[in-house]
C-alpha cells in the first residue's frame, strides 16, 4: 500500500455549497445555452425533490419544488482540486493532479509520521469533511489502480497480493477505459476486468488501440512514467462570486470564514504562515475595495486569521454592494510556532501578544494602536517615543517606572527606604537642556515604589528637601 486516491465526485457542486450560509436549500448547477438550460449537478436536497442531472431546467421547475440554481463553471473544478492538492501536500511531498477527478498522494513515508493507514485515513476524512468536500478514499500499490478502484469503492485498502483480485472484480465500464472501448468489451461479453485480463495480449492489440494494453499494464503495476507532481505556489488567491449583491457586512462573514479556513489549509501544506494579506471586495460600478491586514508575526491558525479579518472588514468603508470577494496572500514567510512552557500559568483563554495587537488594530484602526519605543537618549523625559507596534516592548537593565510623569514634581515624604541608587544621569549639554541628576528607587511606608531624583551630589531622599518625583512603579 503506497498510494492513496482522494476521489472527489462532486467538486464543482461542493465548491458552490461551501459558499452558502444555508446548505439546506436545494441547489443545482446549470449548463448549456440560455435557451435550453440543463441540470449539470444536483445536491442531495435537490435530488430529494426528484431533480436529476441531465434534466432540463423547465422540467425541473415544473416539478414545483423550490431550489436555487447557479451556473456551472468548469474552471471552478480545477481551482478546487488545486486547493485540495495544496492541503494534501501537508501529508505527503508527492501529490499529483494528473489523474482525473481526484488527487493522489504517495503515503508510504507518511505512515512513519502519522501512524498506520487507518489512522491516516481517518485524519484525511476528518480534514476533507471540515473543508466541505465529499470524497471516497482508496489505497493501493500504485496510483492508477487506486484511482479506478475509487470508482466503485470507498475505504478499500489493498496490497500487492490482493490487488489482482480487487481489479478483476471491477465492471469494465468503471475501469477507466474510454466509453467506446468499454462498449466494445461489453458487446464481446466481457463484463469484468478479469475477463479482459484473461484475453491474449496479441488479440487485444489487434482489436483495440495501443493505449488499452498500456492502461491494463498501469493498473497492475507495470513500469510507468512518473506522475507530474504538484508544488504549492508562492501566492494564495481564492475568489468567491455572489449570485446577488451583498449589501451588509454580516453576510460576508460566512464566506470570510470559509476563505480564511482555505488559507490556513494552504499555509499548513507549505509549513508556513502569512504576515500580510488582502481582502478584496469587488463592486459593480466602483473600483475594488482592498482591506489590507498586517500581522506582527507569521500566523496560520484559521480561527485567528478569521478573528482579525472579521474585525477589519467590519470597520471597512465600503462604497457599494459587494459582487465578489477575494483573499490574496503574497507575504508567506516561514511559520515558527510560539514557544510554550511546560507549566504555563497563563489563563486558558489568554491571548498571545500578536493576536491581541491584531484584534486591537481591527477594532480601533492601526493608527490608534501605538507602541512605546526607546531612543538613544539618557534623559528619561526624552527616551520614550510613540511608534508603530512591531514587537513587545524591550526590557531595560536599569529599573524604570511604568508611569513616568510628564513633568517632575516636588517630593515631600521623608519617611522612605532607598532600594537602589544613586544612578547618575548627566546629559544634554549639546542642546541647551542639560541635566545632572542622581536617581533613586525608593519605597514609602505604604509599600509604593517611586523613582525620584535630586541634583547631582545633593542629599539623598529622606535627608534633603530638593527631591523631585519623576515616576511610579506598578
Amino acid at each position: 500500500m503506497h498510494w492513496a486516491c482522494l476521489f472527489l465526485p462532486q467538486l464543482a457542486l461542493d465548491a458552490a455549497l461551501r459558499r452558502r450560509a444555508d446548505p439546506t436549500v436545494p441547489l443545482v448547477l446549470l449548463e448549456g445555452p440560455s435557451q435550453r438550460r440543463m441540470l449539470h449537478a444536483v445536491d442531495p436536497a435537490a435530488r430529494a425533490l426528484g431533480l436529476r442531472p441531465g434534466m432540463s431546467l423547465a422540467a425541473a421547475q415544473a416539478l414545483g419544488g423550490r431550489f436555487d440554481a447557479e451556473p456551472y463553471d468548469p474552471r471552478t473544478h480545477e481551482r478546487e482540486r488545486s486547493l485540495v492538492a495544496a492541503w494534501a501536500y501537508a501529508y505527503s511531498s508527492q501529490v499529483s493532479l494528473e489523474l482525473p477527478h481526484a488527487v493522489v498522494l504517495e503515503v508510504a513515508r507518511s505512515l512513519r509520521l502519522f501512524g498506520p493507514w487507518p489512522r491516516l485515513e481517518a485524519r484525511l476524512r476528518e480534514d476533507l469533511r471540515a473543508l466541505g468536500y465529499r470524497h471516497r478514499i482508496v489505497a493501493a500499490p500504485n496510483p492508477h489502480a487506486a484511482r479506478v478502484l475509487a470508482n466503485v469503492h470507498d475505504g478499500l485498502a489493498v496490497d500487492m497480493h490482493a490487488l489482482p483480485n480487487a481489479l478483476g472484480q471491477l465492471p469494465v465500464e468503471r475501469a477507466g477505459f474510454p466509453p467506446d472501448v468499454a462498449e466494445a468489451f461489453g458487446r464481446a461479453g466481457l463484463r469484468h476486468l478479469r475477463q479482459v485480463r484473461a484475453m491474449p495480449r496479441d488479440s487485444i492489440a489487434r482489436r483495440f488501440p495501443p493505449h488499452v494494453l498500456r492502461h491494463l499494464d498501469l493498473l497492475h503495476g507495470a513500469a510507468a512514467p512518473p506522475l507530474t507532481l504538484y508544488r504549492p505556489p508562492d501566492r494564495f488567491e481564492v475568489r468567491v462570486e455572489f449570485e446577488h449583491e451583498v449589501e451588509s457586512t454580516p453576510r460576508l462573514l460566512f464566506p470570510l470564514r470559509r476563505l480564511t479556513a482555505d488559507l490556513a489549509a494552504f499555509l499548513l501544506s507549505r509549513d508556513g504562515g502569512v504576515q500580510r494579506f488582502v481582502l478584496r471586495l469587488e463592486h459593480e460600478r466602483h473600483a475594488p475595495t482592498d482591506v489590507r491586514i498586517g500581522l506582527l508575526e507569521a500566523e496560520r491558525r484559521a480561527e485567528i486569521l478569521f478573528d482579525i479579518a472579521r474585525g477589519r472588514i467590519e470597520q471597512a468603508q465600503v462604497p457599494a454592494p459587494v459582487r465578489a470577494f477575494s483573499v490574496i496572500a503574497e507575504d508567506l514567510p516561514p511559520f515558527v510556532p510560539p514557544g510554550a512552557d511546560l507549566f504555563d500559568e497563563r489563563p486558558q483563554g489568554a491571548m498571545s501578544w500578536p493576536h491581541l495587537h491584531g484584534r486591537l488594530c481591527a477594532r480601533l484602526g492601526e493608527d490608534a494602536v501605538r507602541g512605546l519605543g526607546w531612543r538613544a537618549e539618557h534623559r528619561p523625559e526624552r527616551v520614550v517615543v510613540h511608534e508603530p507596534v512591531r514587537s513587545p516592548p524591550p526590557v531595560t537593565s536599569h529599573p524604570r517606572p511604568g508611569w513616568l510623569l510628564r513633568h517632575a514634581i516636588p517630593w515631600r515624604d521623608r519617611d522612605v527606604r532607598i532600594l537602589a541608587g544613586p544612578e547618575r544621569i548627566e546629559a544634554g549639554w549639546w542642546d541647551g537642556h542639560d541635566v545632572r541628576r542622581d536617581y533613586y528607587l525608593v519605597e514609602t511606608r505604604e509599600g509604593q515604589r517611586a523613582w525620584v531624583f535630586c541634583e547631582a551630589g545633593g542629599a539623598p531622599p529622606g535627608r534633603g528637601d530638593a527631591v523631585m518625583l519623576h515616576g511610579w512603579f506598578a
